[in-house]
C-alpha cells in the first residue's frame, strides 16, 4: 500500500476543506447581522424563562444550520413590568438607529400585547407576539399584517367549551373575564359557539386591579343565579385571586361547575404563587394540545439545567416550565428562519414577507401561519387535581370530544372528573333552592278572562290567593321538578302592560311569569320562554245562524211584517186585476162567490206562476207583469234563506264580504290589534273588549246596532268563549300563526328546558287532560244566544221596501187609468146611465145605480148588453145566446165545451151547417177569430 500517496491525498482534503470554511467564515462576515428586538420583564421568572428560551431557539436553529450566511442578533430591553417602560422600549427598538428588523413580545399582560398591537399600526417592523393575552381583534389581518400571533387564537377555544356543556347537559353558563380587550374578546365567540339549546345567562367583567371586595360583591351576584356553571377567562394572575375568594364565598363547593380557559390551563403547572392550585380543585380546563415527543423532553430537560446556569442565584430545585414557552420557542425559530430570507432581497417588507410563508416542524406541531395567526385545531381537556392538571380527554374538529386521539377507539365522552367538593357526581349546572328562597314569579293583573289567571282575596290567608288554568300548569309542572314556587303580586303592576311586565323578568326584578303570555318574537330578544302549553294561533268568532226544528221553521226565513205586506200586496194585486179584468173578461165574471175566489186564486198562483186566466186588459198586463216581478225576488230569496236556515250551520265570512259598515271587535291590550291592522282593517272600524260577556253581547246587536260582524282574538281566548257560550257561535275562517302562551324565564335560564320537557311531558300523559276540563268545559254553564240574534238573519220589510212601493205605484196607477177610462166613456154615451140616476132619489140608489153600471159586463168589444144576467153578445151563428150560455162562457177558459154539447134549450142536431160552420161553432170562442172574416149567418130551415 502506497502510504506515502495516501497521505498526500488526506492533506489535500484537509486543506481543501479548511479553505472552504475559511470562505463560509467570510462570507458571514460580509452579511451583517438580522438584528431582533426582545422586550421582557427580567424583574419577573416568567420573563427570565422567557429570555432563556429565546436565546435558545436561535443557538438551536444555527447549530441545525451552520452553513446560513445570516445570524439573528438579539437586541433586549428590560420593561420591569411597567407598562410606561414597555412602550418606551418599543420606540428604542423601532428607531432607525436600532436598526431591528422584528420585535419579539412574549407578554402575558393583555395591557403590554395591546400596546403592542397599537404600536404596529403606525409602523412597518414586524412584531410577533406569543402572548395568549391578545384579543382576536388584535390579531386580526384586517388590523395589521405586521402584526402576527405566534400563539392559538383565543376565539378558537369557544367550540370546545360549547362542547363541555353538551357533554353533561349543562344549558346556560355564566362567562367571568378580565375588564380589558382581551375579556371580551371571547363573548362574541361563546355567543355564536352556543347558538341553540344552550346560551350564556350573564357576563361579569372583573377588572384587573379589582379589590377583594369587588371581587366578592361579583360572586355575590353569581351565587343568588340559579345558573352554577361558570366560565373563567383570565390571565392566572388574576384568574388565581378569584378562585382564592370563591372559595371563601363557598363557591368551590358541590354543586358549582367552573370551566377555564387556556390562560389558565397553559399555567396549571406554573402559576405565580405555588399554593393557587389549591383553591381550583375540581376546576376544568383547556389548554391547546402539545404531543409529548423525544424533541419536547428533550427541550425541557435542557432548558431547566440553561436556566439554571444562567441563573445561578435564584434558588429552585426544579423550575417549572409553562407550555406558552413552547410557542416562544417557536416564535424566535421562525424569525431566524425568516432572516436567512431576508439579506437576499432589498424589499422593505421582506422579512414579513418571508414569516408568513415560513413552515418547519416546531415543538408545538406543524409551524405555519393563517391570516397572520398560528393555528391550533386539537384541545387537551384537563382536570385540576392535587398538584396539577390531569387530561380527561380531548376535544377534534369534526370528532368533538373524545377520550383519544385515535378516533378507531375513541369514546365520545370525558374520563371520570373529580368536580369541586371532591364528589365525582355531575352538578346539574342550576340550583334548585336558591339562597334567597322559593322562586319568585310575578303574574298579570287580568281585567277580564280570569279563568286564565286571577288574584283574589283570600280571607283564610294574609296573601291574596292566584288561581286559574295558566297557574295549574305551572303547579303541575313545577311539581314533577320538585321546585317551591311563591307567587308575586304587586298592585303597582294592575297598569302594566304585558311587555311591561316581560321586562320585570329582563331586569331580574321576578324569577318568571306565569300568565297568558303570548311568545312574542320582540319579547324572546329580551327573555326566554317555554314551549307553548296552550293551542297556538289566533282567528275570529261570529255568530251562527240558528237551527230551529220547529214545525213552522218554514215562516223563519221572513219577518211578521214582510208576511203581512206580502199576503197584503196579493190581495191588492188580485182586486185590481178583477177590477180592471171583470167588465170586458168573461172568465172573471159570474156570481159575487165566484168572483171572490176567482180574485184569490188568480192573486195566490203568481205566486208560482200558475195563472192561466187570459187577460184582455192591457193595464192588468202591466200589473200582473210588475206583481210578478216582485214575486220572483220574493220567492228567491225566501229560498235561499230557507235553504241557509236548514242546511248550512255557520256563515264564514270572507275578506271580500267586508263592507264599510262593518265592525270587528279586538280583544283590548293584544297584539291582536295590530295584525288586524295589517290585513287591511281600518283601525276606526275596531271596538275593543275585555270580557265574554262583552264579546256574546257585541256579536248579538251586530256591526248595525252598536255592536261587531266579528272578533278576533287568539284561539285559547276563542276556546273560552265557546266553552261557555256554546250556542250560537262558531270560530270561523283560518287560524293565523301565533306563538301561543308560554312560561317566562331570563335570558338563558336552565329552568326553560326542563320546563318545556314537563310540559311536554303532561301533554303526552294526558296529565292536562283535567286541567282542561276544569277551566274550559263548565257543567251547566253552556248558555246560548239571545233572539235577537235570530232577527237579525231574517228578511225584514225594510229590505224590500222599494220593491212594494214600485209594485204600490204601478198598481194604483193602472186602477186610476182604469176608471178614469170607464167614467168618461159612460159620460160620452152616459144616456142609459142618465136615465137610470134620474129614476132614483137619493144617495144610494144613486150610487147603486152607478155600481150597477159599473158591474155591467160589455164584452172584449166594450158593447153592453142589458138583461138579467148582465150583457151579452149575440152571436152570429146561434143568434142571441140565453142567460145560462153566458154563464158557462163566462165561468169556462179558452178550451171549454163545445157550444154544440151545451144545455141551451135548442137541439143542435137540427141545424145544419157546413163542415167549415161546424168547427167554427163547435170552438170556444162565441166571436170570429180576429185574423178571420165573420162567417154570413145561417138561414132557419
Amino acid at each position: 500500500m502506497d502510504w506515502s500517496n495516501m497521505r498526500l491525498h488526506a492533506g489535500a482534503g484537509v486543506l481543501s476543506l479548511l479553505m472552504f470554511c475559511m470562505a463560509r467564515s467570510s462570507a458571514a462576515a460580509a452579511v451583517p447581522p438580522v438584528r431582533v428586538g426582545v422586550v421582557l420583564d427580567l424583574t419577573s421568572d416568567l420573563g427570565r424563562k422567557s429570555h432563556t428560551c429565546i436565546s435558545m431557539a436561535v443557538d438551536d436553529f444555527y447549530h441545525k444550520h451552520p452553513n446560513y450566511a445570516t445570524r439573528v442578533e438579539l437586541r433586549l430591553k428590560d420593561s420591569r413590568g411597567d407598562l410606561v417602560k414597555v412602550a418606551h422600549a418599543a420606540e428604542e427598538l423601532m428607531d432607525k438607529n436600532a436598526e431591528v428588523q422584528a420585535i419579539i413580545s412574549p407578554q402575558t399582560s393583555s395591557e403590554d400585547a395591546e400596546l403592542f398591537a397599537g404600536i404596529v399600526e403606525h409602523s412597518n417592523i414586524p412584531i410577533l407576539s406569543s402572548s395568549t393575552a391578545t384579543s382576536p381583534a388584535s390579531s386580526s389581518s384586517l388590523r395589521s399584517r405586521f402584526f402576527v400571533r405566534t400563539a392559538p387564537n383565543i376565539s378558537s377555544q369557544a367550540a370546545p367549551i360549547a362542547a363541555i356543556l353538551e357533554a353533561f347537559a349543562w344549558r346556560a353558563a355564566v362567562l367571568l373575564h378580565e375588564d380589558s380587550p382581551y375579556g371580551v374578546g371571547l363573548l362574541s365567540a361563546l355567543v355564536h359557539a352556543f347558538q341553540g339549546s344552550r346560551g350564556l345567562t350573564d357576563s361579569v367583567a372583573v377588572p384587573r386591579d379589582a379589590t377583594d371586595s369587588r371581587v366578592d360583591a361579583a360572586l355575590l351576584a353569581l351565587k343568588t343565579m340559579p345558573t352554577k356553571v361558570y366560565i373563567v377567562h383570565m390571565p392566572p394572575a388574576l384568574a388565581a385571586r378569584l378562585f382564592r375568594r370563591a372559595v371563601v364565598a363557598g363557591m368551590m363547593s358541590e354543586g358549582y361547575v367552573w370551566v377555564t380557559t387556556a390562560g389558565v390551563g397553559n399555567a396549571a403547572d406554573s402559576l405565580p404563587n405555588p399554593g393557587d392550585i389549591d383553591y381550583m380543585q375540581g376546576a376544568v380546563s383547556l389548554r391547546p394540545y402539545v404531543p409529548a415527543t423525544d424533541q419536547v423532553r428533550s427541550f425541557w430537560r435542557r432548558f431547566k439545567a440553561r436556566f439554571r446556569q444562567e441563573n445561578p442565584g435564584l434558588e429552585h430545585d426544579d423550575p417549572t416550565v409553562p407550555v406558552t414557552l413552547l410557542w416562544l420557542y417557536d416564535t424566535a425559530w421562525a424569525a431566524a428562519a425568516a432572516a436567512e430570507t431576508t439579506f437576499r432581497t432589498a424589499q422593505p417588507t421582506a422579512f414579513i414577507d418571508a414569516l408568513l410563508v415560513t413552515k418547519f416542524d416546531g415543538l408545538v406541531g406543524r409551524f405555519g401561519l393563517v391570516d397572520g395567526q398560528l393555528q391550533v385545531s386539537v384541545y387537551e381537556i384537563m382536570n385540576i387535581i392535587g398538584n396539577g392538571a390531569r387530561t380527561v380527554g380531548f376535544w377534534v374538529p369534526g370528532l368533538g370530544i373524545t377520550t383519544s386521539l385515535y378516533p378507531s377507539g375513541a369514546r365520545k365522552e370525558l374520563k371520570q372528573i373529580l368536580w369541586p367538593g371532591e364528589t365525582a357526581a355531575v352538578p346539574i349546572g342550576w340550583n334548585k333552592s336558591p339562597s334567597r328562597g322559593s322562586l319568585r314569579v310575578g303574574v298579570p293583573v287580568r281585567r277580564g278572562f280570569t279563568e286564565f289567571v286571577e288574584i283574589s282575596t283570600d280571607p283564610s290567608i294574609a296573601t291574596d290567593r292566584v288561581s286559574g288554568y295558566c297557574i295549574d300548569v305551572f303547579n303541575a309542572v313545577m311539581a314533577r321538578l320538585d321546585y317551591t314556587v311563591a307567587y308575586h303580586y304587586q298592585p303597582a303592576n294592575a297598569n302594566m302592560t304585558y311587555d311591561e311586565l316581560v321586562k320585570l323578568v329582563h331586569d331580574k326584578k321576578a324569577d318568571a311569569v306565569v300568565g297568558d303570555v303570548t311568545i312574542r318574537s320582540g319579547r324572546m330578544k329580551v327573555v326566554s320562554f317555554t314551549t307553548p302549553f296552550t293551542d297556538t294561533g289566533w282567528s275570529m268568532i261570529i255568530a251562527q245562524k240558528d237551527r230551529n226544528n220547529s214545525m213552522w221553521i218554514f215562516t223563519k226565513p221572513m219577518t211578521p211584517e214582510l208576511w203581512l205586506t206580502s199576503l197584503a200586496f196579493f190581495l191588492i194585486t188580485g182586486f185590481v186585476v178583477w177590477a180592471i179584468e171583470h167588465k170586458i173578461n168573461p172568465r172573471f165574471r159570474g156570481t159575487p162567490w165566484k168572483q171572490l175566489g176567482i180574485l184569490f186564486y188568480f192573486a195566490f198562483s203568481t205566486m208560482v206562476f200558475s195563472h192561466k186566466e187570459k187577460l184582455e186588459s192591457n193595464l192588468s198586463k202591466f200589473v200582473v207583469i210588475m206583481w210578478v216581478f216582485t214575486v220572483l225576488i220574493l220567492t228567491s230569496s225566501y229560498t235561499a234563506n230557507l235553504t241557509s236556515v236548514l242546511t248550512i250551520q255557520q256563515l264564514n265570512p270572507t275578506m271580500n264580504e267586508w263592507t264599510d259598515s262593518d265592525y270587528v271587535g279586538v280583544q283590548a291590550d293584544s297584539f291582536i290589534e295590530g295584525m288586524v291592522r295589517e290585513m287591511g282593517f281600518d283601525e276606526a272600524r275596531f271596538r275593543r273588549y275585555t270580557s265574554m260577556d262583552q264579546y256574546a253581547d257585541a256579536l248579538d246587536k251586530g256591526s248595525d246596532n252598536g255592536g261587531v260582524t266579528a272578533i278576533f282574538a287568539e284561539v285559547p281566548y276563542l276556546r273560552l268563549f265557546l266553552s261557555r257560550y256554546c250556542q250560537g257561535y262558531s270560530m270561523v275562517g283560518p287560524i293565523y300563526k301565533s306563538g301561543g302562551f308560554g312560561f317566562v324565564f331570563p335570558k338563558g335560564s336552565p329552568l326553560v328546558e326542563d320546563v318545556s320537557r314537563a310540559i311536554l311531558e303532561l301533554a303526552e300523559e294526558d296529565g292536562l287532560t283535567p286541567i282542561d276540563n276544569k277551566w274550559f268545559r263548565h257543567p251547566g254553564a253552556c248558555v246560548g244566544r239571545r233572539s235577537r240574534g235570530e232577527d237579525d238573519a231574517r228578511l225584514g220589510l225594510w229590505r224590500f221596501r222599494g220593491l212594494f212601493l214600485i209594485n204600490a205605484v204601478v198598481s194604483c196607477f193602472m186602477l186610476l187609468i182604469h176608471v178614469t177610462m170607464v167614467v168618461s166613456r159612460e159620460r160620452a154615451s152616459g144616456s142609459q146611465l142618465r136615465a137610470d140616476t134620474e129614476a132614483t132619489t137619493g144617495v144610494m140608489p144613486w150610487l147603486r145605480a152607478w155600481l150597477q153600471r159599473f158591474d155591467a159586463f160589455e164584452g172584449p168589444q166594450g158593447e153592453p148588453v142589458h138583461n138579467c144576467q148582465g150583457t151579452v153578445e149575440e152571436n152570429p151563428l146561434q143568434g142571441p145566446a140565453t142567460g145560462a150560455d153566458l154563464q158557462d162562457d163566462a165561468m169556462g177558459d179558452s178550451d171549454s165545451t163545445p157550444v154544440g154539447d151545451t144545455d141551451s134549450g135548442r137541439n143542435a142536431a137540427s141545424i145544419p151547417v157546413s163542415e167549415e160552420n161546424s168547427r167554427l161553432v163547435g170552438g170556444s170562442s162565441t166571436r170570429p177569430f180576429p185574423h178571420e172574416p165573420a162567417p154570413p149567418a145561417l138561414a132557419p130551415m
